[in-house]
């Protein structure tokens, strides 16, 4: 099992989640941060430093993002890890 990175995280990637993955599995993609299934150990770390609510679990990842868990499949091992916090694309939550 592991976590998705859906819609709402397109365009803003914030980076919180990033700094308490204890096992680096978040990557950067021009848009959005996607999560490697073959790292993520679901410890949940990350879900609450979500500012956006765009990290589920992919067995309750709502219906209308369902393509997310292969596109997070896909898209994560063609991407850098990213492993610090950088600034948002639309600036930083307050």
């Amino acid at each position: 099992m592991t976590h998705v990175v859906a819609e709402p995280c397109f365009n803003c990637k914030y980076t919180d989640c990033v700094v308490v993955c204890p096992v680096e599995c978040f990557y950067e993609g021009e848009a959005i941060l996607y999560i490697h299934p073959d790292e993520c150990i679901d410890c949940e770390a990350c879900v609450p430093e979500c500012p956006v609510e765009a990290i589920f679990h992919e067995d309750n990842l709502p219906e209308e993002w369902a393509g997310y868990t292969e596109l997070n499949a896909e898209m994560a091992p063609n991407c850098p890890v990213i492993t610090e916090k950088k600034e948002a694309m639309g600036g930083d939550v307050g």
